[in-house]
């Protein structure tokens, strides 16, 4: 298991019965653009309807502020989160959405989805 991914801690859905949608904003996510050495900074929205598993948040903040100084492409850096979310809770459906902030005149919004 990779460091980052032994940041994020589930705890047990109380209705797996039922399909609900769960809905996190972190809103101060930050990078680091490995090109230019500059921070990147993004809104981060997570939706998941989950199966067996929840992520934890406090957990989930931390694994976060783990990409702090770390230097990754808003896309990689946003399908690892992604991956690493599956990996943990292995939900019914998973969707993240990384808005990242305007640099260079350009803002970018990357998403990835998963359905199980």
């Amino acid at each position: 298991m990779s460091e980052k991914l032994s940041i994020l801690e589930t705890f047990e859905n109380q209705y797996p019965e039922r399909d609900y949608n769960i809905v996190h904003v972190a809103p101060e996510f930050t990078s680091v653009c490995p090109k230019t050495g500059m921070p990147d900074f993004a809104t981060l929205t997570l939706e998941y309807i989950p199966n067996q598993l929840c992520v934890e948040l406090k957990s989930l903040k931390l694994y976060y502020g783990s990409y702090r100084n770390d230097g990754i492409y808003y896309e990689s850096v946003t399908n690892k989160i992604a991956d690493d979310l599956i990996k943990v809770t292995q939900p019914r459906y998973l969707k993240l959405t990384a808005n990242f902030a305007v640099r260079g005149g350009i803002s970018s919004v990357i998403t990835v989805e998963y359905k199980a």
